[in-house]
């Protein structure tokens, strides 16, 4: 097993998700992948728990005192510190104020310096960048489509939070109109009628024209919210993962229609990593402090 294995992780409003990650081939170790559900309501002792013993059966025979952590953690939040910030968000309300990263290593017996808490949406773009959809690229735009909006650019080979949920768009911010919310409540003004999720609403599109005309407007608003970024980053790619990207070719194709009538034609490519992705993404953090990880290299 490479010296340059560390540990990946990636938190979710429901789950956590940990593997070794390979920085030498830049790859997920299979056999390590370890997923489970997440109480997100719960208390900090449980959350805590759980998230600790994911990671300790991904290690193995490994020790977290021996190994380099890095994990994929959702906005807002004070990476750099460690302190959460999620409050009145329906996930870990428990921990807000909390340094995870301190509680974190006092559980798993590890120096808080060894783990590193980094942006989701930077970790999933930077993943897509080491072996998926926008390998090999200088400069992409990653959007993560599901329960809130998740967003990274990377440039001069760079990638980092956008922190674009939040940007300002038509009557509100962009996740107002860019999540499942969004094309849920979209589908019950057009039709009256409620639905679950996106996964049932494309289950109703071949039949029902108030479906297609929910992802239609999902997929304008999508077009519109990406024009000024398009203009000002001229990215080589966008790729786009998330649990709406499953819809794909209910809304993707009129995004790409929308974007060409206006005179953009960058690619939209679908994230090819799946939850690996994170994982790559957040482990590829500490290829920034080599002599860390490289212990005999003086």
């Amino acid at each position: 097993m490479s010296h340059l294995t560390v540990l990946g992780a990636d938190i979710g409003g429901s789950h956590i998700t940990a593997a070794l990650v390979d920085l030498e081939t830049k790859t997920v170790l299979p056999e390590t992948q370890v997923r489970a559900h997440v109480n997100a309501q719960g208390t900090v002792q449980e959350v805590l728990d759980i998230w600790a013993a994911v990671i300790e059966q991904a290690m193995g025979r490994r020790s977290a005192a021996e190994t380099k952590l890095a994990i994929s953690m959702p906005g807002p939040f004070d990476y750099e510190q460690g302190i959460c910030l999620f409050q009145n968000q329906n996930k870990y309300d428990c921990l807000y104020g909390l340094n995870v990263k301190e509680l974190l290593a006092s559980r798993l017996g590890c120096a808080a310096a060894d783990i590193k808490l980094v942006n989701d949406a930077g970790c999933f773009l930077r993943g897509e960048v080491f072996g998926g959809a926008a390998k090999g690229a200088a400069s992409a735009i990653g959007l993560t489509l599901g329960t809130g909006l998740g967003s990274a650019m990377l440039h001069n080979g760079i990638a980092g939070d956008a922190d674009l949920w939040r940007a300002p768009f038509r009557d509100g911010i962009a996740e107002d109109y860019l999540s499942t919310r969004a094309v849920v409540q979209t589908y019950k003004r057009l039709s009256g009628k409620k639905v679950t999720g996106v996964k049932e609403l494309a289950a109703l599109y071949p039949h029902d024209a108030d479906a297609r005309a929910a992802f239609g407007e999902f997929a304008e608003n999508l077009a519109r919210f990406l024009v000024p970024y398009l203009r000002e980053l001229t990215p080589e790619v966008v790729v786009i993962g998330g649990n709406i990207a499953n819809a794909w070719d209910l809304f993707v194709p009129a995004t790409v229609s929308s974007l060409a009538s206006m005179g953009f034609c960058v690619p939209l490519k679908k994230a090819a990593l799946a939850e690996e992705a994170a994982l790559l993404g957040a482990a590829s953090y500490w290829l920034e402090t080599p002599p860390v990880l490289l212990p005999d290299a003086e």
